[in-house]
């Protein structure tokens, strides 16, 4: 048997990443986006060159009902799965003052962030918990929430309070499954370059430069499928429940 991981929002972005890294650990991987189109076959293709058992996982992670169906699709092709990486999120609607944030911006947030993530880290549990599992192979969830879990970003309020919730799911979820043997971390990124932060991110390397960041650069995708692929991996033994601050110090004190 072989780790095996699903990883949501893998099309593209730190997801893609995440799922290149793990696929260069070994992991058969599970490549998920929200529609069956170009981009997601694309993905999987990158991973299949790697060499490890690949298939796409068309599904709307907040379609809580088809959730099992989804893993048992996933299962049935590329094995029993050990890991489970949340990856999957949006940005709000719009930026701007909280006091015009809209229902429906609030409700997309929570909802993709932290609903989805919540009772899909519940179904892929229960998957683990009723069948054995080899004492050789470490399981994990890995939640990837955001440097807004902790530090407020002001015009994007709902972002910040679904990866503060989400990053509090995360302790939850090890405190029940510590006892499983079963880790859960949450990985919490600085600034990056991605798809997501495309609009802003010339105005964050600027002040990354200028000393917002410990080191003076935004971070790449790649780096966090690396870190990602290193929990997952069990290569920090004796740890679960930690948030992995990925922000090059951004949120270390400072006077």
């Amino acid at each position: 048997m072989r780790q095996a991981a699903l990883v949501t929002g893998s099309s593209r972005g730190i997801g893609l990443a995440a799922a290149e890294a793990l696929a260069r650990e070994g992991f058969a991987i599970a490549v998920n986006g929200p529609f069956d189109d170009e981009e997601l076959h694309a993905a999987v293709a990158r991973i299949a060159a790697l060499g490890v058992p690949v298939c796409a996982a068309p599904f709307d992670v907040t379609d809580i009902a088809g959730h099992d169906a989804a893993l048992a699709r996933i299962e049935d092709q590329i094995g029993p799965l050990t890991t489970l990486v949340n990856n999957a999120g949006v940005g709000v609607l719009q930026r701007g003052d909280l006091l015009d944030v809209s229902e429906a911006s609030w409700d997309r947030c929570l909802t993709v962030n932290t609903k989805a993530m919540f009772f899909l880290s519940q179904a892929f549990s229960r998957r683990l918990l009723t069948r054995e599992r080899p004492a050789d192979l470490f399981h994990s969830i890995v939640n990837v929430t955001s440097s807004n879990a902790v530090a407020v970003a002001v015009q994007r309020a709902e972002y910040c309070a679904s990866k503060a919730a989400a990053a509090m799911v995360s302790k939850t979820l090890a405190v029940r499954l510590g006892p499983e043997n079963i880790a859960v971390y949450d990985v919490q990124p600085g600034l990056i370059a991605t798809e997501m932060t495309a609009p802003v991110i010339d105005s964050y390397r600027k002040r990354a430069e200028e000393g917002l960041t410990l080191f003076p650069r935004v971070g790449q995708p790649a780096d966090m499928g690396g870190i990602i692929a290193s929990l997952a991996s069990g290569r920090l033994p004796y740890t679960t429940g930690q948030a992995i601050s990925a922000d090059a110090g951004l949120l270390v004190p400072r006077f």
